[in-house]
């Protein structure tokens, strides 16, 4: 009944989920298959159990009417076959049966995945009312045949009849999920069935890793004989989400174990064992009320929908507090409104790699991949030359690299979420738009050296305007440029180029300040002759007045005494013409005089002390 019961639903499941456009229906077909395959198993296995308690009641019967003779004294395989094929069913079809499984549950996982994170993927429920219905119904037959199913096999205490049942009952819950996602789909949520859709994925995934552990520990595992063990392809998980009640059995045994008594017989825990259902669902009230209330924390706004429509009157909220419906009517966006946000152009960030503390030109910078702009370069030449197109020359454009982070600040939030959509990205587009329109008109060398300062003001009055067209609602605060240098592979070579022309104006400069130096010592010195000059000229016409005015004084003297000033020139002029003579005073008249003459000339001291130089070799 379970293997016919899971079927029928995966036919079902699987032409609803295919009209209605469902993710989650699609996938969950996927879980009902595994349940069919593993209640085709099981029912295989308990047949082969079946057939072999039958033969034990026959070779009891035969060994009471035919006791001693030679047909009891064969080998087990002979008297026991359907045994023996139990036997060789468990040992080898179970465990390829469960690789099968598990290779089903990984791939499906894996393919269903990719399948759901296509962009081109439909992910609307089309039929949404439809889908609720027919699911929801099948959700309720699949619950019902479960739980009774269930029962049955906990009562028999038949390990056998328990993966059939349990795949029933999760199978019943998730087409409840599929209703939901319906719901969901019905109340503006477009993307709830995708969401349930990734969820069982993952959930398929997980289930598969849990095959894969059984199969690994099922190599290691003691056999006992006589033990009754789990079927190998009988999944914890899918029993556990199938049949929850079953931790609270487990608490139970665990606590008995614990307080070495039976607190599963007293009357709390009857109390709690009937009021579990109540207590979940006072707790999912409280929980589901706790999401009226939200929080706007300072410096930031938040924005209100209602089914993903904003609320008149109430969309924007302010920093504090702020009451709403409980999710999912209501849901509340935030954003940093204060905070200067910035994003980068011209940067392609690399997953795993962090950004250097010293940046250089001829090193990749770490943060990422660097894009090129083509950058203007200003030659010297005229209208012919430029438009020579007989020789081969280099255009006068080259690339630029940098990092350009782009600050900006959201002031009209309305504006920044609802004119349009990812703004962000938009920005983004924007600025790169405007940046790449302003280096095709402008200087390499002047944007990468005096002229930053007015293109990243520039820049910004751009990025503003074009931001304001498309109705953004925010302010752009700064544009940097201070990373901007060459190509990396360029680099070394661009480094030459401006050596060498530092290098060229360098000595230029040296070349101007010699020619200063020297013109202006020539000057000096020129100037310095022209004053000497002047200063014997001065000289000569101050000596020559100061003659005429001493003879002119002169002759009053000899007019007053004509003897005496005759005498004193003469004296004069012989003192003047032997300045070196030895000269003899003679003071007295009425005596005889004694003179004597030595005319033999002195060497003099300086000529005794004359330093010879050492001859030549």
């Amino acid at each position: 009944m379970n293997l016919l019961v899971l079927l029928a639903a995966g036919v079902a499941g699987f032409a609803v989920a295919r009209y209605c456009n469902a993710l989650a229906g699609l996938v969950s077909v996927v879980f009902l298959g595994l349940g069919g395959m593993v209640a085709a198993a099981s029912w295989f296995q308990m047949r082969l159990e079946d057939n072999e308690r039958l033969e034990q009641l026959e070779f009891e019967e035969l060994a009471k009417t035919h006791s001693g003779s030679a047909l009891f004294e064969a080998k087990d395989a002979e008297l026991f076959p359907v045994k023996r094929s139990r036997e060789q069913f468990e040992r080898f079809f179970i465990p390829v049966f469960t690789v099968v499984v598990c290779l089903i549950q990984a791939g499906g996982a894996y393919f269903l995945w990719r399948w759901l994170a296509r962009p081109v993927l439909v992910t609307v429920v089309t039929q949404p009312s439809t889908a609720l219905a027919l699911f929801g119904l099948l959700a309720l037959v699949l619950f019902l045949v479960g739980k009774f199913s269930a029962t049955f096999a906990r009562l028999e205490d038949h390990g056998l009849r328990r993966p059939g049942p349990v795949y029933i009952l999760l199978c019943a819950y998730f087409c409840f999920g599929v209703a939901l996602g319906g719901v969901g789909g019905e109340g503006g949520l477009a993307r709830a069935d995708l969401y349930i859709a990734r969820g069982l994925c993952a959930l398929l995934a997980l289930v598969g890793l849990e095959t894969l552990v059984n199969l690994v520990l099922e190599m290691y595992r003691p056999r006992v004989k006589g033990k009754v063990e789990r079927p190998l392809y009988e999944s914890r998980l899918v029993g556990l989400l199938g049949q929850p009640e079953g931790l609270i059995t487990t608490a139970a045994q665990a606590l008995d174990y614990q307080f070495g008594f039976k607190v599963s017989e007293t009357w709390f825990y009857r109390f709690f064992e009937r009021a579990i259902s109540w207590l979940l669902l006072l707790q999912l009230g409280a929980l589901v009320l706790s999401t009226g209330v939200v929080f706007i924390e300072a410096g930031e706004q938040g924005l209100l929908e209602r089914f993903g429509n904003p609320v008149p009157g109430h969309t924007l909220l302010e920093a504090g507090a702020h009451f709403k419906w409980p999710w999912p009517i209501d849901k509340v966006y935030r954003y940093r409104t204060e905070q200067i946000q910035t994003f980068n152009v011209g940067l392609t960030p690399e997953a795993g790699k962090e950004s250097e503390r010293v940046v250089l030109w001829t090193r990749q910078h770490a943060g990422g991949t660097e894009d090129n702009f083509i950058v203007a370069n200003r030659v010297a030449g005229g209208a012919e030359a430029t438009n020579d197109m007989a020789g081969k020359r280099t255009p006068p454009v080259s690339l630029i690299t940098g990092t350009i982070p782009v600050a900006f600040q959201i002031t009209n939030l309305l504006s920044w979420a609802y004119t349009n959509s990812a703004a962000p990205n938009l920005l983004e587009d924007v600025a790169t738009r405007e940046i790449m329109r302003y280096f095709v008109s402008a200087d390499m060398n002047e944007v990468m050296s005096y002229g930053r300062l007015e293109a990243s003001e520039t820049l910004a009055r751009r990025i503003q305007a074009a931001s304001d067209g498309y109705g953004l609602g925010a302010r752009i605060v700064m544009v940097g440029l201070q990373d901007l240098h060459p190509p990396v592979k360029v680099a070394p070579d661009y480094e030459k180029v401006v050596g060498a022309t530092q290098s060229k104006r360098a000595k230029i400069l040296a070349a101007q300040a010699d020619s200063i130096a020297t013109n202006e010592l020539a000057g000096a010195q020129a100037a310095a002759i022209v004053n000497r000059a002047n200063a014997v000229k001065t000289e000569t016409v101050v000596g020559a007045l100061a003659k005429a005015a001493l003879f002119t004084n002169q002759i009053p003297a000899f007019e007053a005494a004509p003897s005496v000033y005759v005498q004193r020139a003469y004296l004069r002029a012989f003192a003047e013409a032997t300045p070196t003579a030895r000269k003899y005073l003679l003071l007295a008249t009425n005596v005889h005089d004694v003179i004597q003459f030595d005319l033999q000339d002195k060497i003099p001291y300086d000529l005794m002390n004359v330093t010879v130089p050492p001859a030549k070799k």
